[in-house]
């Protein structure tokens, strides 16, 4: 079936995207670039009796959200990725040769090979729908845009701005594309059509700003192209620690390309195309954006029964997580209530959720008007006044088991018996948690990571009697908010924190062996995690990481026993960045002045340890716990495990996860590391899961279990 349908109607030729497709969003596959190049014949031969062409969408709020990946994933080798973007480029030159003028109307996604298709169209207009969306993702997956993308955006927006994008991937509204100067002009969707006609006779040439008179001056001149060049790649540098290749290629590409013809340049952005492609890196991120696919589709138990409906919600206690909680509610129309038992305690929520507003506001992601209508949404109160108009209310109160549970015997009476209940705790059990409701059926965990506007991940976690409707309702609410949700069974720490804990606990057995702070924080900044052990427990707060240490300790015997001095600090109130002292020091505003001098006095710090040895002690613990999770069914998945530990540890995307990082490592060789040290460290800490051994006795991989 036809997947392009191109007609003629007074003298002007339509190439409609999208026919016969009934998928949400239109890609370029095969097929469609092929009938493209067929198309492309017809309207050079049929060029005489035209006036232009208009590029358009026949599927409503999508324009064309890119290649289709699944046709990169096919390429092996680098002459065939090569080869293949040399076929997109190829495609696209047609397009910009065409001697009759040519326009892109753009509605809904324009992104990878969709935006190089319409950089090669004289003029682009787009629609102010809210759907609409340019840009160059293609970093994002480890390459870079390969059908004349990076060739194309500079001449249309200048170097800096072009530079911009493309190292970022980040996406640009219609308003923000014309300021920019991508598009030429934004109408409302309903006139696009009708108005792309007027922009044939407009002269191709673009009368620059002075802004824009300046930028093209600079680029124009060598020495301030090298300058501009140089400070992208500090960026980049500066960003991304040197991990990411897509980033460095890019500006390589760009840089020694700069006054090449274009056949010249896009040759070697092909070579570049192919050279990432086929790279581990690039497979790495192809397969984390396949699992962040994934899970936006419900794949647990299904239910015969009606879905609960979530219009309106709550938190149930304020403070810093409740306020956060409140925030993501109220941006979501929920019109919240946030309840707690003091006025305090609401004070510290309103300002955190303001403070998240703010920085939507400042980052002009949303209106003055917007910020104080949502803003003023947020309801706090002392009672449980307006309890029984409610269809979610998620618990935020102190973590402590006892309470909680007084908290949901006191909230059932207060709501309606089809209301959801559900606890934002981080590793109490809410087995435990249900024997306190008359109705545990509507009860589920729902765990956020702080800050709740950052982080992306939340954990659904369900027990026994929750009733299915109630975890797929919270699932499908969970993607409308933007959150990534991974469902996990009940059980110490559950998902994300059971597996930090190893991490976290034998950082402190490395620490009190003698290895310093700054040794073992930098090994793992350069393994790539985002920050080390000791500045990660200074964040999260380390009476609250003793708290659930002990927690899991007490659920999975000595294989997490923890490391004790951290309850020195305690004692000494060296809590974290909440107090301005933990294994750091830090500022007003948060921010690190340098190590705390007094811990360093009480760490040994006499062991020189090597760097991969360090890596090795703290990440095969988290493999091993990881093979635990899955040998006692917490979740189903490999890819579960992976979501969790990305989006909620920052495990480097690079490396595909913890345990895409295993497989590639070889599980034979990671048994026999974590039975060496069972040897010659701790055999309780370093005891290897059953379901480890078999892998590697059948010789599996843990993304074929």
């Amino acid at each position: 079936m036809s997947k392009i349908f191109y007609e003629v109607k007074d003298q002007i030729g339509y190439v409609g995207f999208g026919y016969n497709n009934a998928k949400s969003q239109t890609v370029l596959d095969e097929d469609t670039l092929k009938e493209l190049a067929s198309i492309l014949e017809k309207i050079k031969s049929e060029a005489k009796s035209l006036k232009g062409v208009i590029f358009h969408s026949l599927k409503a709020d999508c324009f064309l959200a890119g290649a289709d990946i699944k046709m990169i994933e096919t390429m092996k080798t680098e002459s065939e990725a090569a080869h293949g973007a040399e076929q997109g480029q190829l495609l696209y030159n047609e397009i910009e040769d065409l001697s009759v003028p040519t326009v892109a109307c753009v509605d809904g996604p324009c992104l990878g090979g969709g935006m190089e298709l319409a950089l090669a169209c004289r003029k682009i207009i787009a629609s102010d729908n809210k759907k609409t969306q340019l840009g160059l993702p293609e970093v994002k997956l480890g390459i870079l845009p390969g059908f004349g993308g990076t060739y194309r955006m500079p001449k249309r927006v200048g170097l800096p701005s072009a530079l911009d994008l493309i190292l970022t991937g980040r996406f640009l509204d219609g308003r923000k594309a014309k300021k920019m100067g991508l598009v030429e002009e934004v109408y409302p969707k309903e006139k696009l059509l009708e108005m792309a006609p007027r922009h044939f006779s407009k002269s191709s040439a673009k009368k620059r700003n002075f802004k824009e008179e300046l930028e093209y001056l600079a680029t124009e001149n060598f020495l301030t192209r090298k300058i501009i060049f140089q400070k992208a790649r500090e960026g980049v540098l500066k960003k991304t620690k040197g991990f990411y290749q897509g980033p460095l290629k890019i500006l390589d590409l760009m840089e020694n390309g700069m006054g090449k013809s274009r056949t010249s340049y896009l040759s070697m952005e092909a070579q570049a195309f192919g050279e990432l492609c086929v790279g581990e890196q690039s497979r790495n991120l192809r397969h984390l954006f396949f699992m962040m696919e994934g899970a936006k589709k419900y794949s647990g138990e299904k239910s015969n029964g009606e879905l609960p409906v979530l219009k309106r919600g709550a938190a149930l206690g304020a403070g810093t997580m409740g306020g956060g909680i409140a925030w993501l509610l109220a941006k979501n129309g929920m019109a919240p209530i946030m309840k707690d038992l003091n006025k305090a305690a609401l004070e510290l929520g309103l300002k955190q959720a303001s403070s998240n507003f703010r920085g939507a506001l400042k980052r002009r992601r949303m209106t003055q008007e917007q910020f104080e209508v949502a803003q003023r949404s947020i309801t706090t109160q002392l009672d449980f006044k307006g309890f029984k108009n409610l269809d979610l209310v998620i618990e935020a109160v102190i973590e402590n088991l006892d309470i909680k549970k007084k908290v949901f015997s006191e909230l059932e009476d207060q709501i309606r018996d089809d209301c959801v209940v559900a606890s934002n705790t981080s590793s109490l059990s809410v087995t435990e948690m249900a024997k306190a409701l008359k109705h545990p059926e509507r009860f589920i965990g729902l765990h956020f990571f702080n800050p709740v506007h950052l982080m992306p991940l939340v954990e659904i976690v369900t027990h026994d009697k929750v009733a299915p409707e109630v975890t797929e309702a919270l699932y499908q609410w969970a993607i409308k908010v933007k959150k990534t949700p991974v469902v996990v069974k009940d059980g110490p720490g559950f998902l994300v924190n059971r597996i930090l804990m190893p991490y976290l606990n034998e950082a402190g057995w490395l620490l009190q062996e003698g290895v310093s702070m700054k040794d073992l924080d930098d090994a793992c900044l350069n393994f790539g995690m985002p920050m080390g052990p000791c500045r990660l427990l200074d964040e999260v707060g380390i009476d609250v990481g003793i708290k659930v240490a002990k927690i899991i300790h007490d659920g999975l015997g000595d294989r997490a026993k923890p490391a004790s001095h951290s309850e020195k600090l305690v004692a000494k109130n060296f809590l974290g960045k909440k107090t301005g002292k933990g294994f750091y020091l830090y500022d007003e505003s948060g921010k690190v002045t340098g190590p705390n001098e007094e811990v360093l006095r009480e760490l040994p710090q006499n062991k020189k340890m090597d760097e991969v040895d360090i890596q090795m002690r703290v990440f095969l613990p988290m493999i091993n716990e990881a093979s635990y999770i899955l040998q006692d069914g917490i979740v189903a998945k490999a890819k579960d495990i992976d979501l969790g530990m990305i989006f909620g540890t920052g495990f480097p995307p690079f490396r595909g996860g913890l345990l895409k990082y295993a497989d590639s490592e070889g599980l034979d060789r990671i048994l026999r590391a974590i039975e060496g040290y069972a040897n010659s460290v701790d055999a309780d800490r370093y005891r290897p899961s059953q379901l480890l051994k078999d892998m590697v006795a059948q010789k599996k991989k843990f993304y074929e279990l």
